[in-house]
């Protein structure tokens, strides 16, 4: 394969798209550089240049000596329904990718997942990720993107709480989940098949995010480590666990769908124990 076709993450390059007129100091792009992974990813990268999304994952596990188990397997729906898997998101990237592997494998490859944006920028897995946060000129398209998606015979992998764990009182849990994958559930007629992943990030980034709310800046500082977040989890072992499928006609009026919502965060984590 041509150099060209080989993806590449050029920091420095991304600075300066971004802030044309910006100088930034060269320590400041190193460390970006180094907390980024920079040089590892560009190594997996040339290592694996044709490889696309469930083959792509399987040689990304490999490279960081990831493993997988799975509880409660005999609880995924049989093939020929539409679903939407709920999970906890715990590591905010790793558990998402291992989570939809797993679908996709089961499934035949027809999975989808919601992703940030940036992800969309990871060519090899594009076509499985489904970007969110769309405003603005783009929201009418990404409505019909969306509507498409919902209609369409594919699993969607979501994590309702948007953003990945946080310490909670000395916890590890998600923060609120939205309700919108109770009503797309409703209204796209699809059965919602609740998932536990077994995992956590380090202190570190907990107490950057504790520390970056207390002082009140809304800039999401801890979410510039979650690369480095899952270069430690390096050698790690995880548990996926499935529980049974619940209906999307089970969510009625006795609740409101944001009811709806934090009752199958509750199946989730009773799920843990």
């Amino acid at each position: 394969m041509s150099s060209e076709k080989v993806i590449k993450i050029d920091i420095a390059a991304v600075i300066k798209h971004k802030a044309p007129k910006a100088n930034v100091p060269r320590f400041i792009v190193n460390y970006l550089r180094r907390i980024v992974h920079e040089d590892e990813f560009n190594i997996f990268f040339r290592q694996n240049p044709e490889l696309q999304n469930l083959d792509f994952i399987e040689a990304a596990f490999k490279y960081l000596q990831v493993t997988t188990s799975i509880e409660g397997i005999e609880n995924l729906p049989p093939k020929g329904g539409r679903y939407i898997f709920a999970s906890n998101h715990p590591l905010g990237g790793l558990d998402g990718i291992a989570t939809g592997y797993l679908i996709g494998k089961e499934y035949d490859g027809k999975v989808r997942f919601f992703s940030n944006d940036l992800m969309m920028h990871l060519h090899p897995m594009r076509d499985m990720f489904v970007p969110v946060n769309k405003t603005g000129a783009q929201s009418k398209e990404h409505a019909d993107m969306m509507q498409k998606l919902y209609e369409s015979d594919n699993h969607l992998v979501t994590y309702p709480a948007g953003i990945c764990s946080r310490k909670v009182k000395g916890e590890i849990v998600d923060l609120e989940w939205k309700k919108n994958f109770i009503s797309k559930a409703v209204q796209y007629q699809r059965d919602v098949v609740p998932i536990y992943f077994e995992g956590r990030n380090s202190n570190f980034f907990y107490n950057l995010a504790n520390l970056r709310k207390f002082l009140g800046i809304k800039f999401n500082v801890e979410m510039l480590y979650l690369a480095d977040e899952m270069f430690k989890q390096k050698g790690k072992h995880f548990t996926i666990k499935i529980g049974k499928t619940i209906s999307w006609e089970s969510f009625d009026k006795t609740k409101t769908q944001a009811e709806w919502a934090e009752n199958v965060k509750q199946i989730v984590y009773k799920m843990a124990e």
